[in-house]
């Protein structure tokens, strides 16, 4: 009897996918939902009636691995209703030519030794079976990485697991049987997993869905990776069935240990040290790791995000500081020199810079106007603003300062502020920068920490504050350092201000430090790991929820 309901419960599950693919006949609802129409495009409309249109058909053809024809084909539209990931789909790496077919969403974890919990369980699986199973799941990354994942009773926890139907507090619903199945977030977002309660999750049988193979791939996207466009891989987007006897795709463990590396075997770990090198590795450490705290941050109108402290100035990339920063603001930034107050990108495309009593306007990088004054141009707004952003949550713009902020709309200050910093649930009582990243989340700067703000529940979310330097910045741990400035200081090495080969010519030699080291302690191998995986260039390209 119960195998007759499962196979009833399968049938309906294709129906139902059947009934969502017609009200979207042309796929347009799909491939905006998926990543392959950029949303809230003012050009969209026109956009979808010429080749932007081709273009995102394609792109979906070559992720899912079926004939590039640009046309909806009927072999287009069954791959649209197959079950899948509610990740958006890396569809800038799809490119025939590119030499990885996986894809690295572009940020990790800090540390290997994950802690996780189920926060609820599946009403489809007894709670023993679907602990057994996410346990699994993980298993299968830990086979290849040093990564380790430990179940906690902790609020605090690397990644919190959620069985949940509908509206489930992320702002991306989930749709009911078949279609989007679960969806995570990448580690910089908080590696959460959710799974869609909805649908019938079974264990080791082909009806239903595998709960196993589902969570390992979820798992891939709260570790750091992307959708492959390889079809048999785990981290392919569409949901390949059961697979009894289930293995890490070769292209999955590539992706896997391009972010953490290999696993360390005990062969491996007692094997004969090779000589001690005449020279030894030269590592540069930016001083902005020893010190986090920034001036302000904002993403400008072409998706790059900067950093502002001081006189300078960096670029981030998906992972951390990019090559050749810093910089200093007033090469580059014309009219302007730091340090600056505050930054804020507007849905306009126009990036306002903040210092004392004026404001200067960019295009990106393209100088407009300025400095102006911020009484004339911002009537009601103090000067010396600590942060701007335009909140997630109802996206209007506001301002901090001290203790206090200010909500502005059209050309004023609304009604009834300033108002306490405090009435943000979470937050410290003064925030040093702030502002809204491609991933549609609010974040604040206090210090050397960062906080991510949860629209739904108005409150920080659970697991922050975190370390900006690891996060943004792609800085080692600041144990790392501390151990490697013991050891410097005991006369381990010779200390040397050494900027790096891609440095601005003029560039101050303190922002810096560097070192040639001559003897291999722990501390300096650590480091060096943690540097080279910094300079490794991510695509970043991905949905975060």
């Amino acid at each position: 009897m119960m195998t007759r309901l499962v196979v009833i419960t399968y049938v309906l599950l294709q129906l139902i996918g059947c009934a969502v693919s017609q009200n979207d006949p042309d796929g347009w609802a799909y491939l905006e939902k998926y990543g392959y129409f950029k949303r809230d495009d003012g050009n969209s409309a026109s956009l979808r009636s010429s080749e932007f249109v081709t273009q995102a058909i394609m792109k979906f053809q070559r992720m899912v691995g079926i004939p590039v024809t640009g046309k909806m084909t009927d072999e287009t539209r069954e791959w649209m209703k197959k079950p899948r990931c509610g990740v958006s789909d890396n569809v800038g790496n799809s490119d025939a030519a590119r030499k990885k077919r996986y894809a690295l969403h572009g940020d990790k974890w800090g540390h290997t030794d994950l802690t996780y919990k189920m926060s609820r369980s599946s009403s489809s699986l007894d709670k023993r079976i679907v602990e057994k199973e996410l346990q699994r799941a993980f298993d299968v990354w830990t086979k290849h990485t040093p990564l380790t994942f430990t179940p906690s009773r902790s609020n605090k926890v690397d990644i919190d697991i959620l069985f949940s139907r509908g509206n489930h507090g992320d702002g991306d619903p989930f749709d009911g049987p078949s279609n989007t199945l679960a969806h995570a977030f990448f580690p910089s977002s908080g590696g959460d997993a959710h799974f869609d309660d909805d649908e019938p999750y079974t264990h080791q049988t082909h009806h239903g869905v595998n709960l196993f193979q589902v969570a390992a791939h979820e798992f891939g996207h709260s570790l750091g990776l992307g959708h492959s466009d390889v079809r048999d891989a785990l981290m392919a987007p569409i949901y390949n069935g059961y697979q009894p006897s289930f293995e890490l795709h070769e292209d999955d463990i590539e992706a896997i240990q391009e972010l953490y590396g290999r696993k360390v075997t005990a062969d491996v770990a007692t094997k004969k040290p090779y000589p001690k090198p005449t020279r030894g590795p030269v590592i540069n450490i930016p001083n902005i790791c020893r010190d986090s705290a920034i001036d302000a941050i904002t993403m400008t109108e072409d998706g790059t995000t900067y950093v502002f402290k001081g006189e300078y100035y960096y670029r981030l990339n998906a992972y951390g500081l990019d090559s050749g920063y810093p910089k200093k603001i007033s090469a580059d930034w014309e009219g302007l020199t730091g340090p600056v107050d505050s930054v804020i990108t507007w849905k306009n495309g126009f990036t306002y810079i903040f210092k004392g009593s004026n404001y200067w306007k960019y295009e990106n990088m393209r100088f407009v106007y300025g400095p102006r004054s911020i009484g004339k141009g911002f009537p009601g707004l103090p000067d010396d603003i600590d942060a701007a952003f335009v909140w997630s949550g109802n996206g209007k713009t506001y301002f901090m300062k001290g203790t206090e902020y200010w909500r502005y709309s059209g050309k004023d200050v609304d009604y009834g502020y300033p108002k306490p910093i405090s009435v943000w649930k979470g937050l410290p009582n003064e925030i040093h920068a702030a502002f809204q990243w491609e991933n549609g989340r609010t974040y604040f700067f206090h210090k050397e920490s960062y906080y991510r703000y949860n629209d739904k529940d108005f409150n920080v979310d659970s697991s922050y504050p975190r370390p900006t330097g690891t996060w943004w910045l792609g800085c080692p741990d600041k144990e790392q350092i501390i151990q490697y400035d013991k050891d410097h200081a005991n006369g381990n090495a010779d200390m040397n201000m050494i900027p790096p080969d891609n440095s601005e010519k003029d560039l101050d030699s303190d922002q810096w430090v560097g070192v040639q080291d001559s003897s291999s302690t722990n501390s300096i191998s650590a480091i060096l790991v943690t540097i080279c995986l910094v300079s490794v260039r991510f695509i970043n390209n991905s949905r975060y929820s």
